[in-house]
């Protein structure tokens, strides 16, 4: 279904199997044929969450502005998983791409399909270091509190690198080394 007014939307990417950066820039590729604007983070390369036992993952994420209401959205992100080549395999398990809806505007919602925001954002330093990166103060509907915070408050921040190129850049205008 479409809703009369775009959303903003957050969408957190990763990939663990194949060319992983190819993996995340494929799905930005496909998630702009519903999603206008899209703002990406920085790629990150993370530890596995969950199950660890599986080569590390590659994580972003993207603000974006969409016409489609939550549950489309989630229908969409299942598709743009599957032309990306993803297969099923079991909670947590390695995968091509993975898309979570971190967030749908201000929307705080709980479905057996969906909970808005995405229920683990604030426990997990691979989605809010890039999270805080591009929104720093968005805030959490539930918990009242910007990304920026949920960061500062988040464990394993320092798991969470700058992946390639990107990072070199990065780590040179800092002036930090790698």
């Amino acid at each position: 279904m479409i809703v009369d007014s775009a959303a903003t939307v957050y969408l957190g990417l990763g990939s663990n199997l194949g060319d992983r950066e190819a993996n995340l820039r494929r799905g930005v590729e496909l998630l702009a044929a519903r999603i206008a604007s899209i703002l990406p983070s920085s790629v990150y390369e993370t530890a596995p969450w969950g199950y660890t036992d599986q080569p590390a993952f590659l994580n972003m994420v993207c603000r974006g502005q969409t016409r489609l209401e939550p549950l489309a959205l989630l229908a969409f992100c299942k598709e743009v998983e599957a032309k990306a080549g993803r297969t099923p395999t079991f909670r947590y398990g390695p995968r091509v791409l993975d898309i979570d809806i971190l967030a749908y505007g201000d929307k705080a919602l709980e479905t057996p399909e969906l909970t808005l925001p995405h229920p683990a954002l604030e426990q997990r330093a691979f989605v809010l270091v890039p999270l805080a990166e591009i929104a720093p103060d968005w805030v959490h509907p539930l918990l009242g509190k910007s990304a920026a915070e949920l960061l500062a408050a988040v464990e394993g921040r320092e798991g969470v690198r700058v992946w390639g190129q990107a990072g070199k850049r990065a780590r040179r205008q800092t002036g930090k080394k790698a």
